[in-house]
């Protein structure tokens, strides 16, 4: 089907418009190729779907660069990213972590794409879009803001860290979508006790690639200093107590709704511990703002 829809582009733009992609078709061609693929071949090429066998062809000129591992489905939805680098990373991404239509459509309503783009550099945006986004170290789980809107709260809810947590539990496999590829879920309040004292993690997982836990807690507010110090005693202790030999150092995540990023900066200077800190969301990005901060790396 691909290679069909791949080809009906090409022949549209070769055939039809003399090879010049820029060349006005109207409505009128696509309107009359409509009925007379429809009426040889049933149905399936109304004049929106030629509009995209066009672009199709356009967008990639090499049918060899053309993944069979999507479906037409997946494409259509590519094709109405105008972004090139970011069409690109959300093709490769739907690959790597085998996207469904409704996943990918997420993924680019969040802005995916832009938010890992935000804590890179030129030359590393340009490779996350050809190369996607692999998780080689805690860097990688690194994503600021992540995006909660799956949870449903309402904007002008009082809510507090368990109506998070709770409702991260009911939407477990949405959360592990935003969380990326290779989280799988330990418990939730995980209890650590030390000298007759119990604390508990919010969230634990482990993940498959980095061979590691992952401890996540949750904020309300602002992340202060002293989560910091709490996270790494978590960490010490999964470290000293729960990992095996096989295991590598474990990882810890605190998501907050606000970051001071030189409060962070002043307390992880010239620590080891593998802790990441970042803000969560509850509802959508301002996607626009995040394509100008992007254009903003790439132009410098």
């Amino acid at each position: 089907m691909l290679n069909a829809y791949w080809n009906i582009g090409k022949g549209i733009i070769e055939f039809e418009q003399n090879g010049d992609q820029k060349a006005t078709y109207g409505k009128r061609l696509l309107e009359n190729l409509s009925k007379d693929l429809n009426l040889k071949y049933g149905k399936g090429f109304s004049r929106s779907n030629l509009s995209y066998m066009r672009l199709f062809y356009i967008k990639y000129p090499i049918c060899e660069t053309v993944s069979h591992k999507l479906g037409w489905s997946h494409y259509y939805e590519l094709l109405k990213i105008e972004d090139d680098l970011a069409r690109e990373f959300y093709q490769n991404q739907a690959v790597i972590e085998n996207w469904t239509v409704r996943e990918l459509k997420r993924q680019k309503k969040t802005g995916l794409f832009h938010r890992l783009a935000l804590s890179q550099n030129k030359e590393a945006v340009l490779e996350l879009s050809i190369k996607g986004h692999l998780v080689k170290s805690e860097k990688g789980l690194m994503k600021d803001p992540y995006i909660f809107e799956f949870l449903g709260i309402p904007e002008n809810k009082q809510y507090s860290e368990n109506d998070v947590e709770t409702a991260i539990i009911n939407n477990l496999q949405k959360f592990l979508l935003e969380l990326g590829k290779g989280f799988a879920f330990i418990g939730q309040q995980q209890r650590i006790t030390l000298n007759n004292k119990h604390y508990y993690v919010d969230l634990v997982f482990y993940h498959t690639k980095l061979k590691c836990y992952v401890l996540i807690d949750l904020k309300i507010g602002g992340g202060e200093y002293e989560h910091i110090g709490q996270m790494k005693l978590y960490l010490g202790y999964y470290e000293k107590e729960i990992s095996d030999d096989k295991d590598n150092k474990p990882i810890g995540i605190i998501l907050s709704e606000e970051k001071d990023d030189i409060m962070v900066e002043y307390s992880m200077l010239n620590d080891k511990s593998k802790l990441i800190v970042s803000k969560y969301q509850l509802y959508l990005p301002e996607i626009d703002e995040l394509k100008m901060k992007v254009k903003e790396i790439i132009n410098n």
